[in-house]
């Protein structure tokens, strides 16, 4: 792992270029649509997909990895063992022997090809096929760097995503997060980054102080965060680009649960004092802040909609924690939950259709969303402690963090059927993830 912060800005691409080839991107007839995955099913099927490693020159074994975990990941994809097919595929310009992939059961098929330049540039070419209508789904073309292979696969990942799903993919972003580490009452707290598959994990503080409730702006260039040392409680902007790092201000009392709004011109967050706490928002172009909730009880975990029209937030002013909607001004209130249990961390989907919560009844805990009038409530998790949730940018997956009896957090995917629940990439202790907006 790299520790100075300003090396995390070597994950930022060079702009990538995807052109479809002439001829390239043909859709599938009749036969082609039985392979499309239909990700609101109550129970589907892996899809068999066969991904052989790329050939030419260049990383072409290890970009067919990256986009062979990606897709099983998902849980929607079943990536088969194809070592010992005869057909190598030598020249992505040529059809496949059909015949030779039906035999694995594949029903789809990924095939490309890595050339480096005269410059040093690399250029991947790609096909989607369906195997048994034999007819192809896909074919793009990525230039990059070398050393932004790993993006290239997510972006592939990505494009075969949305043709089988039609949704979009996921891939192509990162994850910010507390990385954890040292005993339970003397706990190091970090501020981490990674890729999303767990790739390229980088300290962005040297644990001197707690961090907690990371978040990305919408440009995904820049992180929020609560830093926690014994002189009291700080909000802080750090640009991951420039790696300049600055506080948002004074506040009298514990500041805690920053997050941007949409535009990123705003953060909402808390301020507690003499045991009641506030939502505030803060303009960043003026730096002057405005308190939008004025009840004597606990009112925390502001959200933006993604229009940033509303604000839902957690408040026990009905005497435990539940969920409320108000307008971006603070007026308009209204109590979205009605469940038994503790409703806290709400955060807005992106799609703008769901609110995802962390419950809390009896000595459960679960990740759970809702529609954003309270409606059609559903637990997609329980354990010990399940907490934290984030979404990918297309509104289909949460990541969360779990921590057992043991006191070790865990990062944690489920989707919104709640049946697709498995642990993240990352394998160290972490909590509090936030899911960046799809990379440019």
């Amino acid at each position: 792992m790299m520790s100075p912060k300003g090396n995390v800005m070597r994950l930022k691409v060079l702009m990538l270029m995807a052109v479809a080839l002439l001829g390239g991107v043909a859709l599938a007839g009749p036969a082609a649509a039985q392979i499309e995955v239909d990700i609101n099913a109550g129970a589907v099927k892996p899809l068999p997909i066969a991904v052989p490693a790329f050939s030419g020159s260049g990383r072409g074994a290890e970009i067919a990895q990256v986009i062979t975990g990606n897709l099983e990941r998902s849980g929607l994809f079943q990536p088969l063992n194809v070592s010992s097919v005869s057909d190598k595929l030598p020249d992505v310009n040529v059809q496949p022997r059909f015949p030779d992939w039906q035999a694995t059961g594949a029903q789809a098929l990924i095939n490309g090809q890595v050339t480096v330049g005269p410059d040093g540039g690399l250029r991947v070419d790609f096909r989607l096929w369906d195997v048994f209508s034999q007819q192809q789904l896909l074919g793009l073309q990525f230039s990059s760097t070398p050393d932004n292979w790993r993006r290239v696969a997510h972006k592939i990942s990505d494009a075969v995503y949305e043709r089988l799903t039609g949704e979009k993919g996921y891939f192509d972003t990162r994850v910010a997060f507390v990385a954890e580490s040292g005993p339970k009452l003397a706990r190091i707290k970090r501020l981490a980054i990674m890729d999303q598959d767990g790739a390229n994990p980088q300290f962005l503080t040297d644990g001197s102080y707690i961090v907690m409730t990371p978040r990305f702006s919408a440009t995904s260039q820049e992180l929020t965060y609560m830093a926690l040392r014994p002189t009291g409680s700080s909000i802080y902007l750090l640009n991951l680009e420039t790696s300049r790092q600055e506080t948002v201000g004074r506040f009298p009392g514990m500041v805690f649960a920053p997050r941007f709004s949409p535009d990123g011109s705003k953060v909402a967050f808390s301020v507690e004092k003499g045991g009641n706490s506030d939502i505030y928002v803060l303009d960043l172009r003026s730096r002057q802040s405005t308190r939008i909730t004025t009840d004597p009880s606990i009112d925390t975990s502001p959200s933006f909609s993604p229009d940033g029209s509303k604000i839902v937030f957690n408040s026990d002013r009905g005497g435990q924690a539940q969920l409320y909607v108000m307008n971006a001004d603070g007026s308009g209130v209204r109590r979205i939950s009605y469940g038994g249990g503790r409703y806290t961390t709400p955060v807005w989907s992106p799609r703008g259709d769901f609110i995802a919560f962390t419950k809390q009844t009896g000595g459960q805990f679960h990740i759970g969303v809702m529609r954003t009038d309270g409606s059609d409530e559903r637990l997609l998790t329980t354990s010990y402690l399940d907490e934290g949730p984030t979404w990918a940018p297309n509104g289909r997956v949460l990541m969360y963090f779990r921590e057992g009896s043991g006191g070790t957090p865990r990062l944690w995917t489920v989707d919104i059927t709640g049946r697709i629940l498995r642990p993240a990439a990352y394998q160290g202790a972490a909590s509090d993830p936030a899911w960046s907006p799809l990379l440019d």
